[in-house]
């Protein structure tokens, strides 16, 4: 096998003619297509990169607002408990209170009741002890004096005494 150095050279100058043209025509179109898609693609990089970032803020945000919902909602549950204790409180002191009253008023109206009861026993006995006592006159006076009068006396203390 034989080296032939024309082969070599037609070579040589064939391949610096291709490189020479591929530089002056294709090269520089080619790398400026792969120049752009390396932008496009650090671009999508940069907005995922982004968009991550505030998918987080987001998640964080939606995290605060939950623990805010939740703590706003653990102060109504508190409010209305403490709100139905003290009307529970309220209630049951307004019961005692109208139970109270209304023990007062059933205590006056049956002292009233009494009172007028033993007015009206009074009044009965004081003419059940004038009949009485008129009989008994109508037999002493004509017996003995003496006695119709102790007897009106001591009649009259006892009355005067339960009075």
């Amino acid at each position: 096998m034989t080296v032939l150095w024309e082969n070599i050279v037609i070579t040589i100058i064939a391949f610096v003619i291709l490189y020479w043209l591929l530089s002056k025509y294709a090269f520089s179109k080619l790398f400026a297509v792969m120049e752009q898609r390396r932008e496009l693609v650090l671009g999508q990089l940069e907005e995922a990169k982004q968009t991550k970032e505030q998918a987080n803020v987001y998640v964080e945000e939606q995290k605060a607002a939950l623990n805010q919902a939740r703590q706003e909602a653990y102060e109504i549950i508190e409010q209305a408990k403490q709100s139905s204790s003290k009307q529970a409180r309220d209630l049951l002191e307004q019961a005692k209170q109208d139970t109270t009253r209304m023990k007062n008023e059933a205590i006056r109206d049956i002292e009233n009741e009494r009172n007028k009861a033993v007015e009206s026993l009074r009044g009965e006995i004081g003419t059940f002890s004038v009949n009485i006592a008129s009989k008994l006159i109508e037999r002493e006076v004509e017996n003995n004096p003496e006695e119709q009068e102790k007897l009106v006396n001591q009649y009259l203390k006892e009355v005067g005494s339960k009075s």
